[in-house]
């Protein structure tokens, strides 16, 4: 027999990051009680994102159309391209910096231990819009992990295979650190003070 439908929603709102057993069952009840209609457009917006919204064919950013916004974008820099882990990084530089350049969302970095490598990280993708020409420097923005500077490292080999550029994000971003979560003014201050990564 299957777990009564209020456990199987607490359960269920668990999935979202930083939401322990307390906090949804309290986000379960107060939908129950209180928002019932907007609970309910909540469920078909939901619905219907994971159904029509899939990644760009370009950057592999969250997109519905087959090219996102950016790359579609004929005002962007296209000689620069900013690597990112995730969609979540590229809206933190694109709203704290004036970068105008176009993106490529890694959707996570180098991690033997969980099976995450080249292949997983689109880096072929990556590597044949390296190859194509337009693109002089690669802007490597992995948070300060060990995970991360071991895939801004890659990267960099990557893009020198391919006689482009590289450089990575200034310090001042702090160890251990991840992109989405440091302020504005320290990530805006990281991206203007970039340099070139070490051989």
């Amino acid at each position: 027999m299957s777990a009564p439908l209020l456990d199987q929603l607490i359960a269920a709102l668990r999935i979202l990051p930083g939401v322990g057993p307390k906090s949804a069952q309290r986000m379960a009840y107060h939908v129950l009680e209180r928002d019932r209609e907007r609970a309910a457009e909540l469920a078909r917006l939901l619905a219907e994102a994971v159904e029509v919204i899939g990644r760009c064919e370009s950057c592999r950013d969250f997109s519905q159309d087959p090219l996102c916004r950016v790359c579609q974008s004929s005002g962007r820099e296209r000689s620069q391209l900013c690597v990112v882990e995730s969609p979540a990084d590229r809206l933190a530089i694109e709203q704290a910096t004036g970068f105008r350049g176009l993106y490529f969302v890694l959707l996570g970095r180098l991690s033997p231990l969980d099976g995450i490598g080249p292949q997983e990280l689109g880096l072929e993708h990556l590597g044949q819009r390296l190859a194509a020409g337009e693109i002089s420097e690669l802007i490597i923005a992995t948070s300060a992990t060990v995970e991360g500077e071991a895939t801004a490292h890659y990267l960099a080999q990557l893009a020198r295979r391919h006689g482009v550029q590289p450089s990575r994000l200034a310090q001042g971003l702090p160890l251990g650190g991840e992109l989405e979560y440091v302020d504005r003014g320290t990530l805006s201050h990281a991206f203007g003070s970039r340099a070139e990564v070490p051989r």
